[in-house]
């Protein structure tokens, strides 16, 4: 017979009563005499005012890496809570297509091409092509309009000298004259197949969906180390995160791209808004609060372009982690001021403020030297006990989150993605320093312009970026994180000294991360100037790419 819950109490205080009562308990804590610890470590002022905010710090890490675990327990979790088949559609809509572009000459004619191709009725389609450029990608995009237009295509050209809004004001504008009642929007490097819009218009039968998003692919995963590293982090973001968060009913987002608004839902939500650097994640939280639900289509795949430069992939990265901190400041009060479930507040403040994490990882960073000195004269009962728990929620959740979503993939081919994960570990401490920047900057108000990706229709493992204009400056981060990658270099040297061989594979992770990202970031910068000179390689600019990818 189980014993109560009542009786157990009643036996705790029983065996405490017997030691003493519950001040002989906890004096065993209080009383010096009685540490158990007493003749191996006592602690001082010094080691309190550092190990205090540095488990302060790793506590918050290992509560965002607790929640990667949760995400993949909820994926599977909520397996059947899947999109069925959609009805079959009686009458198709009119869509307007929108292509918002910014100084893409090497990939805009691909995107026109592709979307020329769809096997949709003309008479029910319209193709707006919302250029903002100011360099040869003009000439390019409207030579390639009028040719699609004397074919019979219902495509047109629309150009703004002013970026007021950037891609959100584009958007915004092209939406006046826009005659469709479904919006399909694609960035420049996406490359949708033809039947995108048969399979996915159907899902949007049930008047309650406002939007459905489809998974990314890429065209150039196998280019380099740098693009296999994008890859697991973005098929994680599309698998587990929008996994998750679709299947338990929480509020996902729009990426930017290769998805399809319903035109109603976009201004029940208020539109388009410029406010944030993540545009999309801002409308999307804004629609669902509307009442609005979203369809996640994982099945339903759309190609895209990866950046294979350093600088290009942080200025994406960085803008992502301050887009998103922006949109958690304007939007997540009113997500909890909502009527909405528990689960769905608490998932959208996990997603919104996840980038939060990167001042954090500075902040260890920094401390980790002084940290393993006081750690190791404590002893390493303590270390183990308490650390290493500390250690597997934050940084071993990484991995985890990432080989689930490989597995679900490919499932014969999963076990390569095991190679990476140092990797991808590492590039993401080396992010650190460029995106703690950027959550600070939106903590504190600061707005900046819209730094693109740029890409240079790089397919497969063929084709250069080096004959070609569009980069991003390197500026002085670079300096900060190899700078960093020496400081853990030599705290490397001093856990080999001190017989510390346990932390030194976890110390040598920051020195790659530091020096990979820093290293590449100055040795680009460095080519562009030789190859274009100062000038020109000062003069280039970009504006990025879709967003609503994760942090690390």
């Amino acid at each position: 017979m189980p014993v109560s819950i009542a009786a157990q109490h009643h036996a705790v205080f029983a065996a405490l009563a017997a030691q003493g009562g519950v001040s002989g308990y906890w004096s065993k804590f209080t009383d010096p005499s009685r540490n158990p610890f007493r003749g191996l470590y006592e602690l001082n002022g010094f080691d309190l005012a550092i190990m205090i905010p540095y488990f302060f710090v790793l506590i918050i890490l290992a509560t965002y890496g607790l929640h990667r675990y949760w995400l993949v327990y909820a994926y599977y979790k909520y397996r059947r809570n899947v999109p069925g088949t959609p009805p079959a559609m009686v009458e198709w809509p009119k869509v307007t297509i929108q292509l918002p572009i910014f100084n893409e000459r090497y990939v805009i004619e691909r995107l026109v091409d592709a979307v020329a191709r769809f096997d949709y009725p003309r008479e029910l389609l319209e193709i707006q092509v919302l250029d903002d450029s100011t360099d040869q990608t003009r000439e390019v995009a409207r030579e390639c309009v009028e040719r699609y237009q004397a074919l019979g295509i219902p495509i047109r050209y629309f150009h703004r000298s002013e970026r007021t809004g950037y891609k959100a004001g584009a958007l915004a504008e092209g939406l006046r004259s826009a005659t469709g009642e479904f919006v399909a929007i694609f960035d420049a490097d996406f490359l949708p197949a033809p039947d995108f819009l048969r399979r996915t218009l159907p899902y949007l039968s049930d008047p309650k969906i406002g939007m459905v998003q489809t998974r990314w692919t890429y065209l150039n995963r196998e280019y380099s180390v740098l693009t296999e590293i994008q890859t697991i982090l973005l098929d994680g973001h599309f698998v587990m995160e929008h996994g998750a968060r679709s299947r338990s009913g929480s509020f996902f987002n729009f990426n930017g791209t290769a998805g399809v608004w319903r035109r109603q839902a976009v201004e029940d939500a208020g539109g388009w808004q410029h406010d944030t650097l993540t545009e999309d994640t801002d409308l999307s939280y804004r629609a669902q609060l509307h009442g609005w639900r979203f369809q996640y289509l994982p099945d339903i795949e759309c190609a895209s372009e990866l950046p294979v430069d350093m600088n290009a992939f942080k200025a994406q990265q960085a803008r992502w982690a301050k887009g998103l901190m922006q949109t958690a400041k304007k939007v997540l009060p009113r997500v909890m001021r909502s009527s909405q479930p528990l689960h769905v507040k608490a998932e959208a403040f996990f997603h919104l403020t996840a980038n939060i994490t990167y001042p954090f990882m500075v902040i260890l960073s920094t401390m980790l030297l002084p940290a393993m000195i006081v750690r190791f004269y404590q002893g390493w009962f303590q270390m183990m006990f308490i650390d290493v728990p500390l250690f597997l929620a934050s940084s071993c959740s990484i991995s985890g989150f990432y080989l689930a979503s490989q597995r679900v993939l490919y499932p014969r081919a999963w076990k390569r993605s095991i190679l990476y994960m140092p990797l991808v570990m590492a590039v993401g401490i080396g992010l650190s320093v460029r995106n703690a920047k950027a959550v600070l900057e939106a903590w504190f108000g600061m707005q900046s312009e819209f730094v693109r990706t740029p890409k240079f229709r790089i397919e497969g493992q063929t084709g250069s970026s080096r004959k070609k204009l569009y980069r991003n400056r390197a500026g002085w981060l670079p300096w900060v994180e190899i700078a960093l990658g020496l400081y853990f270099a030599l705290t490397v040297v001093y856990a080999i000294q001190n017989e510390n061989y346990v932390t030194a594979p976890f110390l040598l992770l920051f020195v790659g991360g530091f020096f990979y990202t820093g290293g590449m970031s100055v040795a680009q910068g460095t080519l562009e100037r030789l190859r274009l000179g100062p000038r020109q390689a000062a003069s280039t600019e970009a504006r990025p790419a879709a967003s609503g990818a994760p942090g690390f």
